[in-house]
Formats: structure tokens, sequence, C-alpha cells
């Protein structure tokens, strides 16, 4: 993992992702809740980290689309490195998350599944990569019974690759009334995907990634509620 120091973020790295002042620290504290939700998640707790900024854009070497470091590639990696021997990303953020595509595939005890608009930034992920990274496009404005469907086969390949720990990246952005997608979830598709993610029956932890409309605490709310089964 490539790391950006202080002094090296001291110009805009592109359009999106500016170097705010302290964005290092910010970035790394992001990190450190990613790590400390993995500890707490191991210990039988329901577990949201609510930290930003997002890190499924960011690849090893890049900082992209408002991410710094890949806070959830990151944590899978460290459970990799301390006793997993299956971990899987489930990222249902908006966006495709390249960059945890891009530090994941191929790599041993690890899977990836993404649901994500296609067309849509990053403009990745339009079919499977690897052995182990598989996506899920779908159109603009795709019926939330359509979605749902599409949601549902990659909760089931997610459930066949039995792993023991599951990491969400939790975007909120395909809600219907979200500024940067144009997709048609409400509250309750969020709720029913936190009890989707409660019922695989494995440590769950779930990383807030995308979502820019002012209903986003609700969303998150939603979501929350379905982790604990309420």
């Amino acid at each position: 993992m490539k790391i950006i120091t202080d002094e090296s973020a001291l110009a805009d790295f592109d359009g999106d992702t500016p170097a705010h002042p302290d964005i290092f620290d910010h970035a790394s504290r992001s990190v450190g809740a990613a790590l400390a939700a993995l500890a707490a998640a191991r210990q039988g707790e329901t577990v949201f980290s609510l930290m930003r900024p997002p890190g499924h854009h960011a690849t090893s070497d890049r900082v992209m689309g408002f991410c710094y470091f890949n806070n959830i590639a990151i944590a899978a990696l460290e459970a990799l490195a301390t006793g997993a021997k299956r971990v899987a990303v489930f990222d249902f953020d908006v966006h495709h998350g390249n960059g945890t595509e891009a530090i994941l595939v191929d790599r041993p005890g690890a899977a990836f599944f993404s649901i994500h608009q296609h067309p849509c930034y990053p403009g990745t992920g339009t079919g499977d990569v690897g052995k182990n990274c598989f996506n899920f496009p779908v159109a603009p404005r795709t019926p939330r019974d359509e979605y749902r469907k599409v949601l549902t086969r990659a909760l089931d390949g997610l459930k066949k690759f039995k792993p023991e720990i599951v990491f969400v990246s939790a975007g909120f952005d395909a809600y219907v009334r979200d500024p940067l997608a144009q997709e048609t979830l409400e509250a309750e598709d969020f709720h029913w995907l936190g009890e989707n993610v409660r019922t695989l029956g494995v440590p769950a932890v779930s990383l807030l990634e995308g979502g820019y409309s002012t209903a986003l605490p609700d969303l998150i709310f939603a979501y929350l509620q379905g982790l604990a089964g309420k």
C-alpha cells in the first residue's frame, strides 16, 4: 500500500479528491476506524463505521473519487493476515469499487462482489475480473424490484463463497433522490440489505462509502435497523 505523506499532499490529487488541510490525518483516522470495526465484529458486536473519507475507489498507488486510503481493503487484508482464511467484500455503493477490486483481484482467500450503476463513475466494473471479483452492473433508473433481484444474485454468490468475515462497502447513493446517480432505491431497500447482511450469520464490518442526499441519516438508520433485526 502506497502511503501518502503530509508533504506530498500539497496539491489536489484530481478534481474530485482535493488536498484538504490535514487530509492525511483524516484519512488515517478513517482507516483506523475500519480496523477498530474489524476488532469489534470479531468480538460479536454489530458494527458500522460512520467515518469518512470513504475508500473504495483508492488503489494501492492512486488517490481518486473522494477516496485517499482504501479503508475496506486494508481491513480485509488485516483480517487475512491475522487468521481469517476467507473474507468477502460486498459493495452496494452505486459506484463501482474499482480500487477494492484492484487490490483484491486474485488474492487467495478474498472475494469481491460489487453491485453498481453502469454507465457511471468511474466507468469500470462491466464484467468479472480475475477469479474472485464479481461485478453486477445495473442500468440507470433500474426499477427497484429488478435492482433487488441483482442484489440477490450477488448475495447468493457471496453465500456460496462462505466467508468467515464479510466487509460491506455501504454506499447509499443508489437512493432515488441522490444527486450523483440515477437509481431508484428507497429507505426500505437499505433496511432489506441490512437484514440480508445480518442473516449471513458471520461477523460483518460495515463501512460508510457514498451517499450524498439530505436523506443520508435516514438511509443509514434504516440499514442499521436491518442489521439489528428491528
